[in-house]
C-alpha cells in the first residue's frame, strides 16, 4: 500500500517534469524510499529537491514513518534506459556486448531499437607496408548490450 502510494506520487511528479525520468525506485523494509533519476539535460540539485518535495509533502509522517533519498544517477553508473543513450550521443562510451565483444567508440545514434557506434582504427594496408586509418561502424540492439558506460575524459 505504502509503496504504491509513493510510486503514484513519483509518477505524477515525473509527468510534470517530462525532462526527468526514473532510473531506479525502491522502498525498503524500514520504509526507506530510494529514488534515482536522470534527465535529458542532466540533473541539478533543484531537480532532486523537486522530486523529494513532491513525495515528502504528500505523505503523512503520522501515518507512516519513512526516510527519503533522491539522487541523480552517478557518472560511472552503467546506462540502463534508452533516454540515457539518446542524451549521450556524441560522447565516447565503453560497451560490453553479447559474444564477448567490447567497444570503446563514439555513440552516434540511439533510436528505439539499437545504438550506433563509430570509431577509427589503424589497419594494415592491403598493398605495401604500413597502416591506414579506417572508420568503423557497428549497430547494437539494446538486448545485445550487457553494459554501457560513458567514458569520462579529464
Amino acid at each position: 500500500m505504502f509503496r504504491t502510494k509513493v510510486k503514484t506520487l513519483l509518477d505524477d511528479c515525473l509527468k510534470e517534469r517530462i525532462d526527468l525520468f526514473l532510473i531506479d525506485f525502491d522502498v525498503l523494509g524500514d520504509n526507506t524510499i530510494k529514488v534515482i533519476i536522470d534527465g535529458d539535460n542532466g540533473v541539478l540539485v533543484e531537480d532532486c529537491m523537486f522530486v523529494s518535495r513532491a513525495i515528502d509533502n504528500n505523505l503523512d509522517r503520522e501515518e507512516e514513518d519513512f526516510s527519503l533519498e533522491v539522487a541523480s544517477v552517478g557518472a560511472a553508473t552503467p546506462m540502463s534506459h534508452k533516454r540515457q543513450y539518446k542524451k549521450n550521443i556524441g560522447r565516447t562510451v565503453a560497451v560490453k556486448a553479447a559474444n564477448n565483444q567490447k567497444f570503446e567508440a563514439i555513440l552516434t545514434n540511439a533510436d528505439e531499437d539499437c545504438i550506433t557506434l563509430e570509431w577509427k582504427s589503424r589497419e594494415p594496408k592491403e598493398v605495401g607496408k604500413g597502416k591506414v586509418t579506417v572508420r568503423n561502424k557497428a549497430e547494437l540492439a539494446y538486448n545485445d548490450i550487457i553494459e554501457a558506460k560513458v567514458k569520462i575524459k579529464f
